[in-house]
């Protein structure tokens, strides 16, 4: 939902050169699917998860609090409200569900991305473990996508990049699937900075 204009900060690691061919983005992707935002994600989606099939909605909106308190720049949480809000509302109009009755269907009312897609897989019935690694691995794409656009590979490079790590997604999303709160954790520095460097880029193709 409106994914294509964010890159997570990676616009600037390639301005920067730290990611510079296949090798560096496949590294960069790992690390972040080990140790940065998107393993936290990963986490909150879990728990949003757990907490929308069981109906405990005022979980649910801690989730969802702790979810964009836990955004390390305005950028990353432009990124996760921006298509939070995309996704929910094309969900609501075209794959309505029970579950959404119990958020708010205000335009600004604040709802982080790994959150809304929770609560969609959780409110039609589908299973943690089918929805996580989707998630998961969707994201990844985006990044490899914006790679792409920026350059940095070309088109066989993403694919190779992909199929790499998918089974990198699945062991981690095997690995998180019963993650708590306490699971919540992560080490990115270098990613986190690029993320706030990329809100002063002279020159930019996306919004994060």
């Amino acid at each position: 939902m409106g994914s294509y204009a964010y890159s997570h900060g990676l616009e600037w690691a390639v301005e920067a050169g730290d990611v510079r061919d296949a090798k560096t983005l496949a590294a960069w992707l790992e690390d972040l699917l080990s140790h940065g935002a998107p393993r936290s994600d990963a986490v909150l989606f879990c728990c949003a998860h757990r907490a929308a099939r069981a109906n405990e909605w005022r979980a649910l909106d801690a989730i969802n609090d702790l979810a964009i308190a836990l955004c390390g720049s305005a950028e990353r949480r432009l990124e996760t409200l921006a298509q939070g809000a995309a996704f929910l509302a094309a969900m609501r109009a075209a794959w309505a569900c029970e579950a959404f009755a119990h958020w708010p269907q205000a335009p600004d009312a604040p709802v982080a991305y790994p959150v809304a897609v929770a609560l969609a897989t959780a409110g039609h019935g589908l299973s943690l473990e089918a929805s996580l690694p989707a998630y998961m691995l969707a994201f990844q794409a985006n990044l490899v996508s914006a790679a792409i656009r920026l350059g940095a590979i070309g088109q066989t490079d993403g694919q190779r990049i992909l199929a790499h790590l998918t089974p990198l997604v699945r062991r981690q999303a095997e690995a998180l699937e019963n993650a708590s709160l306490d699971d919540l954790g992560g080490c990115a520095l270098r990613a986190d900075i690029a993320a706030m460097r990329h809100e002063t880029q002279y020159s930019r193709l996306f919004r994060s």
